[in-house]
């Protein structure tokens, strides 16, 4: 009986200790990202230099390659906001019109730069077909 009084404390003590390790820094390491209206919106707040993410849809026709990368508007799906993207350095292989991009920059003037992109695509494998219409092995 006497050891109930110290063992029932000592697990309660545990088990807060391991919820508080697991969870506690989670915030921590969660990405967040703006959508276009967002960043508009915040963008006479935001510091020089200061980076973040910029997510969105990219729009269609919008994409045009440069020498040292490619430039694109990305839209929001809720509100119809734009915010014209210059992207430094190789963009995705999956990157395309219409497909959901996050971009990582900061503000320059009224241009949102970037040098990291992100893209959404889906899960599904497809393999690729022969000129026959047969899929290869």
């Amino acid at each position: 009986m006497r050891t109930r009084v110290f063992v029932v404390p000592g697990i309660g003590l545990a088990a807060v200790l391991a919820g508080a390790l697991t969870f506690g820094n989670l915030n921590d390491n969660l990405v967040y990202y703006l959508t276009p209206g967002e960043a508009s919106t915040g963008r006479a707040a935001a510091s020089d230099g200061e980076r973040f993410r910029l997510g969105g849809l990219v729009k269609a026709g919008s994409v045009v390659p440069t020498a040292d990368g490619v430039q694109f508007t990305v839209v929001g799906d809720s509100d119809k906001s734009a915010v014209q993207v210059e992207h430094t350095g190789a963009p995705n292989q999956l990157f395309q019109e219409g497909i959901g991009v996050i971009v990582e920059g900061e503000w320059r003037q009224t241009t949102f730069v970037s040098d990291t992109m992100i893209v959404k695509h889906d899960e599904e494998y497809r393999a690729p077909e022969t000129e026959a219409g047969v899929e290869a092995p």
